[in-house]
């Protein structure tokens, strides 16, 4: 830890980890990503970086940061979101706590080390002297529906600008991933008749109709357990998440309302997911007669595979092979990020961050070695591959 960047970077993850970013998505009247924007944009001008706001439709900041000479080489883009989910029962969210080798605190490990270690690479390959380019996409609202990624994009790519690869630097135990899930969010709604308690004939039942179909969701995982497995993310999943229904104690419920998330395959498309729903309510209205129920897809994101031939992988393993020795293999990921968005942009991705746990959990923590350690290799690779 005596290294200048080394310290540089810790420092910097524990004053990111001291500015609230709740996201007020998730949290209404949270304090949002501007607090930590501001700190951002002030950081890489103080580094003698370009620095751009992007405002996305909802008003919530994103920052682009730029270095390199841009005159020659290749453009490297690393990427990190700047909020966070609630702060739960945590003790003392934003105290950033180091203890043992661990700072603590909400974000720390999801993602703020992996952001502060993506803006001290940019900052040491700019004054390194690379030819090409450095950017930085600090983007808002990866917690809750990726505006901040999705208003990012058109500023990296557009007007024949190339973006030549691209790290997302979300935690991954300083591996390097290739491949993530994703998921589709489906809602169902089941429509029943209200009746008095007393007369329960003359009602129909949505909850005890809904029973039905969360069996069959049951049912379905086992199937989607039993086929071939992916080589890095293993089998296709499905869960009911979330269930509401009936209005009072003496009345039969004429709706109940269930959310399914499915947790896709690459080359797994919603039409897909959507074709499974339907097949399972199509069987529930044989087995149970009168079941009116309505399926919807409320929100789909998809996954990412990159393939091992693009350079961005094997500079990125040898970067991290030769930042701490340990030889390594490309790896996935159950968890979904802004990743696949840079990948359907044509943009050959790739996940590497620091280790740690607790994302999203009463205690958070990140390995701060393992911070130093991915701040050096993602140095590495920026003056490698966009010398």
């Amino acid at each position: 830890m005596s290294d200048p960047a080394a310290q540089d970077v810790l420092a910097l993850t524990a004053d990111l980890v001291g500015i609230d970013s709740v996201n007020p998505s998730l949290q209404p009247g949270a304090a949002g990503e501007h607090a930590i924007a501001d700190y951002v944009r002030d950081w890489a001008e103080g580094c003698g970086l370009d620095v751009r706001t992007v405002l996305g439709p909802d008003g919530r900041p994103s920052v682009i940061v730029r270095g390199g000479r841009g005159d020659g080489g290749r453009t490297l883009l690393l990427c990190g979101h700047l909020d966070t989910v609630d702060h739960g029962a945590m003790r003392a969210p934003l105290a950033a706590t180091v203890d043992g080798g661990r700072l603590y605190g909400r974000g720390s490990y999801d993602m703020k080390a992996g952001l502060a270690a993506a803006l001290v690479a940019c900052r040491d390959a700019a004054a390194a002297g690379i030819g090409g380019r450095v950017i930085v996409a600090a983007v808002a609202d990866e917690e809750h529906s990726s505006t901040g990624i999705q208003a990012v994009l058109p500023h990296l790519t557009g007007d024949g600008a190339v973006v030549d690869a691209a790290v997302v630097t979300e935690p991954t135990e300083l591996d390097v991933a290739v491949a993530h899930k994703g998921f589709v969010w489906t809602e169902i709604e089941v429509i029943g008749r209200a009746a008095h308690g007393s007369r329960p004939h003359l009602g129909i039942n949505a909850i005890t109709h809904a029973g039905g179909i969360l069996a069959a969701v049951h049912r379905l995982d086992e199937t989607l357990a039993a086929r071939a497995p992916h080589p890095l993310l293993g089998q296709s999943t499905v869960h009911a998440s979330l269930i509401s229904g009936g209005s009072g104690e003496s009345t039969v419920p004429e709706l109940c309302t269930l959310t399914l998330e499915r947790r896709t395959l690459p080359g797994q498309s919603v039409a897909e997911v959507e074709a499974d729903i339907a097949g399972l309510l199509d069987g529930c209205r044989r087995s149970q007669p009168g079941l009116n129920a309505r399926a919807r897809t409320v929100l789909a994101r998809d996954a990412l595979e990159t393939s091992a031939a693009e350079p961005i992988v094997a500079m990125m393993l040898d970067a991290a092979t030769r930042c701490d020795g340990r030889p390594r293999t490309p790896t996935g990921l159950s968890y979904w990020a802004d990743s696949a968005f840079l990948a359907a942009a044509g943009i050959p991705t790739v996940l590497f961050g620091p280790r740690g746990d607790g994302a999203h959990a009463e205690i958070e923590w990140v390995d701060l070695d393992s911070v130093a350690s991915c701040a050096r290799a993602l140095t590495t690779l920026a003056c490698e591959f966009a010398a």
